[in-house]
């Protein structure tokens, strides 16, 4: 069943004549993703990666059928490539583009919102389903079809954990990077229902970091909602208090969102907590092995 994306997800990427979009382009269809088109206004007719390329997303969407959407548009025209698939039927975009102004982040999440789509991002690696699909910048060599869902604030540790669950010989149901500004579309509480609901999901792995109040939020739903097993691991537990890791959404204020209080609520909500990132491949090696055999 996957997360998000699945054998029928035709990729659209709007920025594709970039030089990220055509790197990551190529990458995606080597993971797999079908790919069926991309936009650049002005440059309709070409290709890029043998993909054609159009001037809209309508234009795309009529001669493909796609229905999602990669966006590795600059952060000012961010915005209005949001806006242009939503507005064209895109029920689900994963934007990759980091240093999108925070107001325009506002409208792009309600604008979706109200019209039933879901975004992904921004400044987040996406998603991938390995033998499936990835929408997005995650490596390709980190990934193994497994039973484990990942989802994460933190790009680079992304890569570096889902990479150890392969090393133990166990391989990933679908990973979703959530992106690290302060508005974002998608937010553990709106994933983990649909990892609870996924059949190909027996263990979760939640990667939080310090700042804001979404890994608190998480373990709410966890414990009141969410049935199977979940490792946890939390960045930035030495950070001095007031400080940031790496982007706006890592910042703490008025004593909430440090590491203490998402470690305390995440254990209460019986999740294993790792207090390092090498520590959760064994962790979730020894859920499975336990699991096996119950």
């Amino acid at each position: 069943m996957t997360v998000l994306v699945h054998r029928e997800t035709r990729v659209l990427v709007q920025g594709i004549t970039g030089h990220q979009g055509t790197v990551h382009t190529r990458q995606m269809r080597e993971f797999g993703t079908n790919v069926v088109g991309g936009v650049t206004p002005g440059k309709g007719g070409s290709t890029v990666e043998g993909v054609p390329v159009f001037d809209s997303v309508r234009a795309a969407i009529s001669a493909t059928r796609a229905n999602a959407s990669c966006i590795f548009v600059p952060a000012p025209f961010a915005k209005d490539a949001l806006l242009e698939a939503v507005d064209a039927g895109i029920p689900l975009s994963v934007i990759v583009t980091e240093h999108i102004p925070f107001h325009d982040m506002l409208v792009m999440y309600h604008y979706a919102r109200s019209q039933g789509a879901r975004i992904v991002g921004p400044n987040c690696p996406g998603v991938a389903s390995p033998g499936v699909a990835k929408i997005g910048i995650i490596p390709n060599v980190v990934f193994r079809p497994g039973r484990v869902g990942v989802i994460s604030r933190s790009g680079t540790l992304t890569y570096e954990i889902v990479n150890g669950i392969k090393e133990v010989g166990l391989g990933q149901s679908t990973c979703i990077g959530l992106g690290g500004d302060p508005v974002v579309g998608t937010s553990f509480v709106d994933a983990l229902p649909l990892f609870q609901e996924d059949p190909e999901t027996d263990v979760l792995v939640l990667v939080g970091e310090i700042g804001g109040t979404a890994e608190e939020e998480a373990a709410d739903y966890i414990q009141h909602h969410f049935t199977k097993p979940v490792v946890a691991y939390i960045a930035g537990r030495s950070a001095p208090p007031g400080k940031r890791m790496g982007h706006a959404g890592a910042i703490i204020s008025r004593g909430r969102g440090t590491a203490e209080t998402k470690l305390a609520a995440l254990k209460a909500a019986g999740a294993q907590v790792a207090r390092f990132p090498y520590e959760i491949p064994d962790l979730v090696a020894a859920i499975v092995a336990r699991e096996a055999h119950r």
